[in-house]
């Protein structure tokens, strides 16, 4: 997979890119809402190699890495979660290198991403689930032009506690009018 956005370009994962994706997922403050953390090159390479290798499959994470289009430098990365029978849900994630943060380039790659979605693959709905105390994620999913459905509390046990959920969304419908 290719998507170009103007300053981005979000591409497949690659072995040789395991050593950038360890750099910045790394980082256990920086990284505090995300549920994988890697320890070593290693497990960054590992977590390449176990990413589901067809775009649009049903009831799948398929992982894309976002680099900037003129450096090719790697700027973060986004997971999409292609769930549902009807396989027109699609549930998005994303992790920035803290050294790339509050430049636009998480907005960007997100409405990139979600108008290829929606005007390519014709999903119906799109959703992003945050952590309430990760304030710069509810922004952004607000920024970008997601709703914010519901706040669930003590919805989900992570990291050995319970905690919040936060769902935002949008519909196809709702994009397209923007």
């Amino acid at each position: 997979m290719e998507l170009y956005t103007e300053r981005l370009l979000l591409r497949d994962l690659h072995e040789d890119d395991k050593q950038a994706i360890f750099d910045y997922r790394s980082d256990e403050e920086a990284n505090k809402f995300q549920s994988w953390i890697p320890e070593s090159p290693e497990e960054a390479e590992q977590f390449i190699a176990r990413n589901t290798k067809t775009f649009n499959q049903p009831e799948s994470w398929y992982q894309v890495l976002i680099t900037d289009r003129e450096t090719a430098a790697v700027i973060g990365d986004m997971g999409i979660h292609f769930f549902g029978s009807e396989n027109l849900q699609v549930e998005l994630g994303i992790t920035l290198d803290i050294r790339h943060q509050g430049k636009g380039y998480a907005a960007e790659a997100l409405k990139g991403l979600i108008s290829c979605l929606f005007t390519d693959l014709q999903k119906h709905r799109i959703i992003a689930s945050v952590d309430p105390d990760n304030r710069a994620s509810l922004r952004l999913m607000e920024r970008v032009g997601l709703r914010k459905e519901g706040h669930f509390i003590k919805s989900l046990f992570w990291k050995n506690k319970w905690v919040d959920d936060v769902i935002y969304a949008i519909l196809r419908e709702e994009w397209i009018k923007r």
